[in-house]
């Protein structure tokens, strides 16, 4: 699945390398027998965030754009949009590819996060249950999925990976939650479609199912298998 993501990463224009940071043998072989590079990290990390920052503190670039490995149906342009993001915002520290909540019941799901948007695209807090009582179509306004698709200034990745981890990231485990709750702005860059991705064993079987009947998915995994 890891390889599956960087294959699709390998589409996007605008981004200059791509790695995969990880501290498992079996991953690092099956990414380097594909042609990928790997960084081989610690394996202390509890979340994506800190093994990035390892694993990128000697490479030089101005921004890192992480790729959740779970997240198989990864659509290259919605990485492009996120490039696109940075460029007119060079000065915001973070970025996060939001989608959209269609299912009453994704409000309470835990297995991903969601989060509270402003009108002016920022994400003000994020949360696994919600804590809103509005209608769900009022909801849906203002309410969105989290992606695994998030992007950092190196400098501010750095410094924020030096800190403790925060109350609310800790007890939630939402690694998002640090950037918010240190003062920091964590922008929403939103795309039309919430993809299914694998945070649980079942999920794997829906993502199946997604590819199966969906066309550009199947273009995307041609391109993949050549």
């Amino acid at each position: 699945m890891i390889e599956h993501v960087r294959r699709r990463a390998l589409m996007v224009e605008n981004i200059s390398d791509i790695y995969v940071a990880t501290c498992d043998e079996e991953i690092a072989q099956t990414v380097s027998k594909g042609g990928g590079k790997v960084i081989m990290t610690a394996n202390t990390h509890t979340n994506g965030t800190s093994r990035v920052a390892e694993a990128i503190k000697d490479i030089e670039c101005s921004h890192i754009i992480l790729l959740q490995g779970d997240e198989p149906l990864l659509l290259p342009r919605h990485v492009s949009k996120l490039v696109n993001a940075i460029e007119q915002n060079p000065d915001c520290p973070s970025f996060n590819i939001t989608g959209p909540i269609t299912q009453p019941d994704e409000l309470d799901r835990h297995s991903f996060v969601k989060c509270a948007v402003t009108t002016d695209d920022n994400i003000l807090y994020c949360f696994r249950r919600s804590p809103s009582t509005a209608a769900f179509e009022i909801q849906q306004s203002y309410i969105r999925k989290i992606l695994g698709i998030i992007a950092y200034r190196k400098d501010f990745l750095l410094n924020l990976t030096s800190k403790q981890p925060s109350r609310i990231e800790t007890n939630e485990f939402i690694e998002q939650m640090r950037i918010i709750e240190t003062g920091h702005q964590l922008m929403s860059v939103p795309v039309e479609e919430s993809l299914p991705s694998v945070n649980e064993p079942e999920e794997a079987d829906e993502v199946l199912a997604y590819i199966e009947n969906n066309t550009e998915q199947n273009m995307l995994l041609n391109k993949i298998l050549v």
